[in-house]
């Protein structure tokens, strides 16, 4: 395995009956890199992740994590790393303290450490004036520190988070973002799903699952770049009528509305003379530019066969 890499996988498939949840999916996560995982519902994310924590046993495919393989070493990985899900699961009848405490004991963090351990997470994750509070009477953005100061007690190589700030405030989600941004540069290897496209964009590398497949891999600004030229600023004073007029057109991928203006995406060719030219065949006067992709153009363009397999 490259010594570059905290998770390399190659052909990795789940079969759950007749369900393909994951389907051939090859990874390269760096490490000490955020690495971000966006798929629709039901995309596979959580499935991959399972089977890259050993938790799953995959139906084909070969894992290395850390150097380990996975599912057969399993064991060994499991102290190397942590695991956070998007559901507050702590001991709610159980302070801050005794929380950190207890997995302080379960993880085998030795004795003679855990109270300097414990002490410094308290003070990182801002607990000082509420380690003796019950971990159920917390915020939902304080519940979810905690859960990230407990996946990190023992000070793991890499974390695993599923979605773990679908339930918090968009402040409790930046806050989050930048201890995560602490832990990678300190070393530790990151890899979080999220639905979030801010959250996405802040990440060193992102992945796109779509029905268990792997349809996007790379930097946010690589795959921005790649639409350069698909999408477009339409303004006009029927903007509504636009939307219907553009929407399903031959080349149009997606049309928003953002404010007072029309998103539009295209497929490669489309270009804006294209855009106005339909509109003007719907008796419509508007100002079509090119604008910036983002990465939400990049999740449709890499999820647009979905919604067309489902409409067939």
């Amino acid at each position: 395995m490259d010594a570059d890499l905290a998770i390399r996988a190659n052909g990795l498939s789940k079969r759950f009956g007749a369900l393909l949840a994951v389907d051939d999916v090859d990874l390269r996560v760096p490490r000490a890199h955020v690495y971000g995982f966006l798929g629709p519902n039901g995309s596979g994310k959580s499935t991959t992740i399972r089977m890259l924590c050993g938790l799953l046993t995959p139906t084909a495919g070969d894992i290395e994590v850390l150097g380990l393989r996975i599912p057969e070493q399993a064991e060994a990985l499991r102290r190397r790393i942590g695991y956070m899900t998007q559901k507050f699961s702590l001991y709610e009848d159980l302070s801050v303290r005794e929380n950190l405490e207890f997995l302080a004991d379960v993880q085998g963090v030795p004795r003679g450490e855990r109270r300097q351990r414990i002490d410094a997470l308290i003070d990182t994750y801002g607990f000082a004036d509420r380690q003796a509070q019950l971990a159920g009477t917390l915020s939902g953005g304080q519940k979810q520190r905690l859960a990230l100061a407990g996946a990190t007690v023992h000070r793991p190589e890499l974390l695993f988070l599923d979605e773990p700030t679908s339930a918090v405030d968009p402040e409790s989600r930046r806050d989050f973002w930048e201890k995560l941004f602490d832990l990678a540069d300190a070393g530790t290897t990151i890899l979080v799903s999220t639905h979030y496209m801010d959250e996405a964009e802040r990440c060193h590398r992102i992945a796109i699952l779509d029905t268990g497949r792997l349809v996007a891999d790379g930097t946010p600004a690589a795959l921005t770049r790649a639409l350069a030229g698909r999408t477009f600023g339409v303004r006009t004073a029927q903007t509504r009528r636009a939307q219907a007029a553009l929407h399903g057109a031959p080349g149009v991928l997606s049309v928003a509305q953002i404010g007072a203006m029309l998103r539009v995406l295209g497929a490669a060719g489309l270009d804006a003379a294209a855009v106005a030219g339909r509109l003007r065949d719907a008796g419509l006067d508007a100002e079509v530019e090119p604008i910036e992709p983002n990465l939400e153009d990049v999740f449709v363009s890499a999820t647009k066969h979905r919604d067309r397999a489902e409409a067939a």
